[in-house]
C-alpha cells in the first residue's frame, strides 16, 4: 500500500486551513473520511499499489488487494515474505535489470520506471510495468512505493507488430514485384529494391531521390499517369494497369501495376500503394503473334486480315469527314515471266523491294498490303479531289518502273492499277477491292503501266487533271497567269489597301477559277514559282501606286501551305522586297489556321523569322479550321480575317452573327486588327460597323479587278461611292 501511505502523507504534510477558512469549507462540505477513500481506491485500482523495502527480497510491507489478480498471491502472503518474496516472482532473467533500474533512481531520488517479467502462481508469465519512487516513511527510513500494472496484451500486440513489420520488411526487400508507395503528385516515399532494379537504378534510394515528378520522368505518355489517377479518383484501385515506362539509361519497358489509394481515419487521401511487374517479354511476345497474324511474312506488309480493318476504318472515316476512301488494286505486270525464269528467290528479292517503293510514295495515314502474289492494294485517305489521287498514282507508277537489282541482274516492271472510291463505287470493303480490281484489268488492256477509275466519270476528271497540270506548266512561260486586286476598305469607307488574287487566263480553258488549279501547283511544286511571281508582281504595283500619288496602301499576298513549310520563303520575302523598294510594314503575309497548326513547332519559327522582316501577318478564314486562343496568343499575327462562310448568312443565321461577334471580341482582346471579308450588302456592313471590326472587303465595295480598273474605278473615286 505504498501508493496509498504516500497519499495519506501528501495529505498531512498540507497546510492545515485557517479558522476562518475551515468554517466556509466545512458550510459547504462534510468531514471527509480520508482513510475509507484510500481504501476504496486500492480496492479499485487494476494493480497492485504497494510499499516494500530496499532490500534484497523487496520485501512488502504493504501491498493492494490487486496483487491477487495481478500475482495469484494475496497480500498477506506477500507482505513480509510470509510465502515469497516479490523477487522470486520477478523473472529471473529480468532481476539484475530491474534491481539496477531502480537503484539508480533511488539513488538519484528521482522516479523509476520499469518493464519486466513476473511469474505467477499459476506458473504463467506476465509482463508488468511498474513505476514508483523512494520515500521516507514514518519511522524516517527510505522506501520505495509504488504500482505495478499488467502490460501482458500490450506487449503481445506490440511483439506481434514488430514480428509482421519484420515479415512484410522480408517481403518488401525481397520480392521479385516492385513494391511502392507514392503520393498524389508523384513523388515516391518508399520503394524496394525490386522496383529500382526494374526502373533501372542501383538502390531504392536512388530511385527515390531521382523520381520527383513520376509523370513526366517516367511514362513515355503521361497522359497514361492522369489515367492512372483518374482510376483512382473513381474506384479507388487499378488493377493490370498497363503503361510504356522510360528507365534510367532511357530503354522503354512495359509494366502492369495493382495499387489501391490508402485513406486515413477520417476519409483523407494519404498516398497510394501497390505492386509492378515487368511485362515487355510478354508484350512482345503477343505482338509477335499479332504481328504474323496480320502481316505477310515475305514483305512485312499488312495480309488480307489487317487490309480488311484498314479498310473499314478508312470507309467509316471517310463517312464522317465527306473524303474519299480510295483503293488501288495493283498487279505487277510481267511478274510470272521473271518468277519462272530466275526462279522463286529472284521473284521474292524483287517483292520485298515493290513492297519498300509502295510504301515510300504513301502517306504514314495510308495502307499498302499484299493481296497475294504479285497483287498490292493500296487504301489511301483524306482525299476530297481526284486531283490528289492521281499524283499518288502517278508517283507510283514512277517508283515501280524504275530499275531493279535482284541477284546481281537488273530488272525492270511495271504495274497495272485499277482504283474505286468509296462512296461512289462500293459501300463496304469487299465491293471496292472487288471493282478496284476489275478496274485493274481495264488497265491490263489498256496497254498496262497505267491506272483506271472504276467509273467513267472519274476517268474523265483524272485526264482533266493531267491536262490542265500540263497546261500550267506552261502558263508562266505564256504569261497566261495574271495578278488581280480586291480593295480592303476601312471605316471611312475608303480603300487602305489590297489583297493580291490570282487569276489565269488559259489559252487552252478560257479562264480557270482558282480552285481548280492552286491545289494541282501545290501538289506537283508550281506553287513556288506561282507564289514568287504574285508577290513580287503585288509588291512592284504597291510601290507604282505610291509613287504615282495615291498614297502608302498595304498590299496583302496569301501564302500557301508548301511555301510556309519551305526553309527559304523568308528569304523570299526579304529578296522581293529589296527589289520593289517596298516598306516592309506595308506588306502583310496571309496565311490560313489549318497551315499553322499542321507543324507548330516550324511553322512558329517560319512566322517569327517573316516577323522580323517587318512585315505584318494576317490569318485568314478565321473560325474555320482548328482555331484556338492559345495559337493565336502564340503566334506574332497582326491581322484577324473574319471567314466569309461567317458574314454571307448574318441576316438570317443567328449562330453566325455569334461568331462574328466573337471573332471581334476575341481580336480586339489580343489587340488585333479585325477584317470581315466577304461583306455583299449594307445590311451586313451595317451589322459588321456596330461590332467594331476595323476593315471590309467584298462585293459590297468591288470584285478584284485588274490594276488598270483599280486605278480608274477605285483609286479615283469619291469616297461616298466605294
Amino acid at each position: 500500500m505504498r501508493a496509498a501511505s504516500a497519499l495519506a502523507g501528501w495529505l498531512v504534510a498540507r497546510r492545515a486551513p485557517a479558522a476562518a477558512d475551515s468554517e466556509k469549507i466545512n458550510a459547504f462540505w462534510p468531514a471527509v473520511d480520508t482513510r475509507s477513500m484510500l481504501d476504496r481506491v486500492m480496492q479499485m485500482a487494476e494493480g497492485m499499489m504497494f510499499r516494500c523495502a530496499i532490500d534484497g527480497e523487496w520485501t512488502m510491507h504493504l501491498v493492494s488487494d490487486g496483487c491477487l489478480e495481478l500475482t495469484g498471491y494475496t497480500p498477506a502472503e506477500l507482505v513480509g515474505n510470509r510465502a515469497v518474496s516479490y523477487e522470486d516472482i520477478t523473472h529471473a532473467e529480468d532481476r539484475q535489470a530491474v534491481r539496477e533500474t531502480i537503484l539508480a533512481a533511488v539513488a538519484e531520488g528521482v522516479r523509476y520506471r520499469v518493464s519486466y517479467r513476473i511469474r505467477c502462481r499459476d506458473g504463467v508469465e506476465k509482463w508488468v510495468l511498474e513505476r514508483g519512487c523512494r520515500i521516507c516513511d514514518e519511522r524516517g527510513q527510505w522506501v520505495l512505493e509504488g504500482f505495478v500494472e499488467d502490460i501482458s496484451e500490450r506487449v503481445h500486440s506490440r511483439d506481434a507488430l514488430a514480428e509482421a513489420e519484420a515479415r512484410y520488411r522480408s517481403i518488401f526487400e525481397h520480392s521479385t514485384e516492385g513494391i511502392f508507395q507514392t503520393t498524389a503528385d508523384g513523388r515516391y516515399l518508399s520503394a524496394n529494391p525490386a522496383l529500382a532494379a526494374i526502373y533501372g537504378y542501383e538502390s531504392a534510394a536512388e530511385l527515390i531521390g531521382d523520381l520527383q515528378n513520376i509523370g513526366a520522368q517516367l511514362y513515355v505518355d503521361p497522359q497514361r499517369r492522369e489515367a492512372f489517377k483518374r482510376i483512382m479518383a473513381e474506384s479507388g484501385a487499378v488493377h493490370g494497369f498497363e503503361a510504356q515506362i522510360r528507365r534510367r539509361d532511357g530503354s522503354v519497358i512495359w509494366i502492369s501495376e495493382n495499387a489501391r489509394s490508402v485513406l486515413g481515419p477520417d476519409g483523407e487521401f494519404l498516398y497510394y500503394e501497390g505492386a509492378v511487374q515487368d511485362i515487355t517479354a510478354n508484350k512482345q511476345y503477343q505482338e509477335q503473334l499479332e504481328h504474323q497474324a496480320s502481316h505477310d511474312l515475305l514483305t512485312g506488309l499488312p495480309n488480307r486480315n489487317l487490309l480488311n480493318d484498314r479498310l473499314q476504318q478508312a470507309i467509316s472515316h471517310a463517312e464522317r469527314n465527306g473524303y474519299f476512301a480510295v483503293v488501288a488494286f495493283i498487279d505487277l505486270d510481267n511478274f510470272k515471266y521473271i518468277n519462272d525464269s530466275l526462279g522463286h528467290l529472284v521473284g521474292d528479292e524483287l517483292l520485298v523491294e515493290i513492297a519498300r517503293r509502295l510504301q515510300f510514295c504513301l502517306r504514314s495515314t495510308d495502307t499498302v498490303a499484299r493481296y497475294g502474289g504479285d497483287e498490292f492494294v493500296l487504301v489511301l485517305n483524306n482525299h476530297y479531289a481526284v486531283g490528289s489521287i492521281v499524283h499518288v498514282l502517278d508517283r507510283v507508277l514512277t517508283e515501280i518502273q524504275r530499275p531493279v537489282l535482284a541477284a546481281g541482274q537488273e530488272l525492270f516492271v511495271t504495274c497495272s492499277i485499277g482504283l474505286s472510291l468509296y462512296p461512289s463505287d462500293g459501300g463496304d470493303a469487299q465491293s471496292l477491292i472487288k471493282n478496284a480490281d476489275a478496274a485493274m484489268y481495264l488497265a491490263k488492256s489498256r496497254g498496262r503501266n497505267n491506272y483506271q477509275f472504276f467509273t467513267h466519270r472519274l476517268n474523265t476528271l483524272a485526264t482533266e487533271r493531267v491536262t490542265f497540270e500540263g497546261s500550267l506548266r506552261r502558263a508562266l512561260e505564256r504569261e497566261e497567269l495574271h495578278v488581280y486586286f480586291q480593295p480592303k476598305i476601312g471605316k471611312d469607307r475608303r480603300p487602305l489597301g489590297f489583297e493580291a488574287l490570282i487569276r489565269w487566263n488559259s489559252a487552252e480553258h478560257g479562264w480557270v477559277p482558282p480552285d481548280k488549279f492552286i491545289g494541282i501547283a501545290e501538289e506537283t511544286g508550281l506553287i513556288e514559282p506561282i507564289t514568287e511571281f504574285v508577290l513580287n508582281t503585288a509588291c512592284l504595283q504597291a510601290v507604282t501606286w505610291s509613287r504615282a500619288g495615291y498614297g502608302d496602301l498595304n498590299m496583302a499576298v496569301n501564302l500557301s501551305a508548301r511555301s510556309l513549310q519551305q526553309t527559304d520563303v523568308t528569304a523570299l520575302v526579304a529578296k522581293v522586297l529589296s527589289q520593289t523598294g517596298l516598306d516592309p510594314q506595308r506588306l502583310e503575309i496571309e496565311i490560313t489556321e489549318s497551315m499553322i497548326i499542321g507543324n507548330v513547332d516550324r511553322s512558329l519559327a517560319t512566322l517569327h523569322k517573316l516577323k522580323a522582316l517587318g512585315v505584318r501577318l494576317a490569318v485568314d478564314d478565321f473560325g474555320t479550321g482548328y482555331s484556338s486562343l492559345s495559337y493565336l496568343q502564340r503566334f506574332p499575327v497582326d491581322i484577324l480575317k473574319i471567314d466569309r462562310s461567317f458574314v454571307r448568312d448574318l441576316d438570317v443565321v443567328a449562330c453566325d452573327s455569334h461568331i462574328a461577334k466573337l471573332v471581334v471580341l476575341l481580336g480586339h482582346s489580343l489587340g488585333l486588327i479585325v477584317v470581315a471579308e466577304g461583306v455583299e450588302t449594307e445590311s451586313q456592313y451595317e451589322y459588321l460597323e456596330a461590332l467594331g471590326c476595323d476593315e471590309y472587303q467584298g462585293f459590297l465595295f468591288a470584285r478584284p479587278l485588274a490594276p488598270g480598273d483599280i486605278e480608274t474605278q477605285i483609286l479615283r473615286l469619291p469616297a461616298v461611292t466605294v
